[in-house]
């Protein structure tokens, strides 16, 4: 990665940048400022007056069992640059998009993204994963970028990123019974150390970054208000998808930065292939994660 810190840094700080590639991840204090944080949490708050007319399945909406118009329970908006201009806004022309060329280079494509709310008095916990089984690339220059849309606290459950781990294994997201879980399974969270997890909470507009390779995840959020995290992921233009999961995806494999690629580069190390999500169907790994399909 010695050609991407060689670059001059449009938004981080070369030691920010030099963290990334050494740690697997970086948390950045206040990084996303006005207008952009105020305009993401009006749309945000649009959602969820939304969301209250919403029942059963709902191709936006990832809803907790209990949801109610009354006291509405979002785990997840799903692809919220699809649904609104706002957050696509963002996305491909917000300042992810500098902190994306400072960790991936000169060409970056966006990928997917999706807004996880983890709600109050009990949002659901997100088991160990790793996010690069879900959609494979042909090389693990992809990662992922948060942006807190209000100020989270340790009992809030921030997300916890374990150091390193992008330099690990990556592991099986299978049961023993072929089921896919989306979550590492008992085995291999006992050899991990999960004691050292870093844990990246901080102020409305804090972000987070991780590697496609990091093994994180988050408790439930047992605080009195829920945990607006919303989620983009980005890739370096060479590394291709090799699943169709965004297919569809309004904006997927846009070049936001920088040039398309004209070859492809594939890393020698394996990925674990998910289940055909085109016959399948994916759906939020908090229903993958909590076996509900």
């Amino acid at each position: 990665m010695n050609e991407i810190l060689e670059r001059p840094a449009k938004i981080l700080s070369q030691r920010q940048r030099k963290a990334y590639f050494q740690d697997g991840f970086i948390g950045v204090e206040g990084l996303v400022g006005e207008p952009w944080l105020s305009k993401l949490q009006a749309v945000t708050k649009h959602f969820i007056e939304l969301s209250r007319t919403v029942e059963g399945k709902d191709k936006r909406f990832d809803l907790e069992a209990t949801h109610s118009p009354e006291e509405p329970r979002i785990r997840r908006l799903n692809s919220p640059t699809d649904f609104h201009e706002t957050y696509w806004e963002f996305a491909s022309q917000g300042p992810f998009v500098d902190v994306a060329e400072d960790l991936l280079g000169a060409n970056v494509k966006f990928h997917h993204s999706k807004l996880n709310f983890k709600w109050s008095g009990g949002g659901e916990e997100v088991k160990w994963h790793q996010d690069i089984q879900f959609w494979p690339h042909t090389n693990y220059q992809v990662l992922t970028l948060g942006v807190y849309l209000d100020d989270v606290t340790d009992d809030m459950s921030p997300m916890g990123v374990i150091p390193h781990s992008h330099n690990g294994p990556l592991y099986n997201l299978y049961d023993d019974s072929g089921r896919w879980t989306g979550a590492l399974n008992d085995e291999d969270i006992s050899g991990l150390d999960v004691e050292s997890a870093v844990y990246l909470g901080g102020s409305a507009g804090s972000i987070t970054a991780h590697n496609c390779r990091c093994v994180h995840g988050s408790a439930p959020n047992r605080a009195a208000k829920p945990r607006p995290l919303l989620l983009c992921a980005y890739s370096a233009a060479h590394a291709i998808p090799i699943t169709n999961l965004t297919a569809n995806g309004k904006h997927a494999e846009v070049i936001v930065r920088g040039q398309p690629a004209k070859w492809a580069e594939f890393d020698p190390r394996p990925v674990l292939l998910p289940p055909d999500w085109s016959k399948t169907g994916y759906k939020s790994i908090f229903e993958h994660q909590q076996g509900e399909i």
